[in-house]
């Protein structure tokens, strides 16, 4: 006999960027510490802020949640992720590998994926006393709605109830509610049995005529309104429209970083922002990189040649360039580590068009794009300081010259990464080094020969899920989600 389905709900959003993967992070924690066995679900997501886990790929913001959970991310939680490599298509995540490519004109097609959303959907809920799913986008999409695998074509499918969030702080939340109600048809108005209002700030109760405006218009009940949560910047961000830190003016480094098309893994980041002693600063476009930073670091791209020729026509290599000619540092991270070596080659046409760019020319290496993807977990060695470490690799390509023999990094005791002659420049395939504390402070230290701060990133992970969740569970009515997911329909 086969078990029951388990309670399951899902969180929409009236448009992205809401704070649905915020929500269901802290909902993960708060359920989780009940004593259920929570398992957090995206049928789909486009990210290239990508995590890696033993079976393959998912979404960053999956793998925050299933930690927040206090369980193992897993390919089932995120079957689809869209990994976009520009403006006319995205390389396509099945169940964690790689499954090909999706030109924006098929979009349509990802119905075609509808079965295997299914089939993890189901495979998900076999250990699990509640499944929390995550929407992406809006369900307000009606010309997406025929093949839709991510709203409420898969609400419908899986028989799962919906929450819809509107995000207060953009403005025209009102709007936004109603107007999702309004372009639905009944049977996906149905799937909707209720709303929450997120970010909020001031007095809740001069809200009190908007939530009873919506009511009236939707027959929806109002299940919360949640205040701004100032933690958001402590966690992992899925999205690089959230890319943001504050300045920091009286801080002993500053730390340089161009904002890339096609960026990735961005959160490699996130540790720094931690630091009281670091001054993060994002170059967008059309702005000059500081002519005063300790360390410029080129993140990760999915797009490497197209994120050269961003830099370039941006002058960043120029300022790259006279920032080492002053002796100062330059790290790249995954495809910033590629743009680092003397050239970078994509015969295949593995991440666009087939070409190949001469790279900055401050590392004796040179990469091939080759279809073999490196996806894994490993346990990482800092020879320089004696630390440890963990940190995970995603990427296509291999990394050669001479200046791999002064790699700052070992794996399974081989060297990993390389750089300079004079220790100046360095690049390495480790996406989340910088989280290990005794790691980065030996680079900070580096840097500025002084002690860190002592900042401790992972904890402050867990302890901003721990707030996440008391606030929530103060804002939100618990109960009454919980019942909603008990009623799970019939596809």
């Amino acid at each position: 006999m086969s078990r029951p389905a388990p309670p399951a709900l899902m969180i929409l959003g009236t448009g992205s960027n809401v704070g649905k993967s915020l929500i269901v992070a802290g909902l993960c924690r708060l359920f989780a510490d009940r004593g259920l066995k929570v398992r957090p679900f995206k049928p789909q997501n486009m990210s290239n802020n990508a995590a890696a886990t033993a079976q393959g790929e998912i979404g960053r913001a999956q793998a925050l949640q299933a930690r927040a959970a206090r369980t193992t991310p897993h390919p089932d939680m995120n079957p689809v992720l869209l990994k976009p490599e520009g403006e006319q298509g995205s390389q396509v995540i099945l169940q964690g590998r790689v499954a090909g490519r999706l030109g924006s004109r098929d979009f349509g097609r990802r119905g075609d994926w509808l079965p295997a959303v299914l089939e993890s959907f189901e495979r998900l809920g076999r250990d699990a006393d509640l499944v929390l799913v995550e929407g992406a986008g809006s369900p307000a999409e009606t010309n997406l709605r025929a093949r839709d695998i991510a709203n409420l074509g898969f609400a419908c499918a899986a028989g799962v109830p919906a929450v819809l969030i509107g995000d207060i702080d953009r403005g025209g939340v009102i709007a936004s509610l109603v107007g999702t109600h309004a372009v639905l048809d009944a049977k996906d108005r149905a799937m909707i049995r209720g709303f929450a209002v997120n970010r909020f700030r001031g007095a809740v109760e001069l809200f009190q005529p908007g939530v009873e405006t919506i009511s009236a218009a939707t027959g929806w009940p109002c299940l919360g309104i949640v205040p701004w949560f100032p933690g958001a910047s402590r966690l992992p961000a899925e999205d690089g429209l959230d890319m943001r830190c504050e300045r920091k003016p009286g801080a002993r480094l500053k730390i340089a970083v161009p904002v890339l098309p096609g960026i990735a893994n961005f959160d490699d980041l996130d540790p720094l922002k931690l630091e009281p002693d670091v001054d993060l600063v994002l170059a967008e476009s059309g702005k000059a990189l500081p002519g005063d930073a300790d360390l410029v670091i080129l993140p990760g791209s999915k797009t490497t040649l197209r994120s050269l020729a961003a830099l370039r026509h941006e002058g960043w290599d120029i300022d790259i360039l006279a920032h080492r000619r002053r002796g100062g540092h330059v790290l790249g991270l995954c495809g910033g580590y590629q743009m680092l070596g003397r050239a970078v080659r994509d015969p295949l046409g593995l991440e666009g068009p087939p070409g190949e760019a001469e790279g900055l020319g401050l590392l004796d290496v040179e990469t091939v794009l080759d279809r073999d993807k490196t996806v894994r977990e490993v346990e990482v060695g800092h020879p320089a300081s004696a630390s440890r470490g963990r940190a995970y690799e995603i990427h296509l390509g291999r990394t050669e010259g001479p200046d791999t023999e002064r790699a700052p990094f070992t794996v399974g005791g081989r060297p990993e990464g390389a750089a300079s002659r004079d220790g100046r420049v360095a690049g390495s395939y480790l996406h989340g080094v910088l989280a290990s504390d005794a790691i980065r402070a030996a680079w900070l230290r580096r840097l500025n020969g002084r002690e860190g701060s002592g900042a401790r990133y992972e904890e402050s992970v867990e302890e901003t899920l721990d707030a996440l969740a008391a606030h929530l569970a103060e804002h939100l009515d618990i109960d009454a989600l919980l019942a909603l997911a008990q009623i799970r329909s019939s596809p």
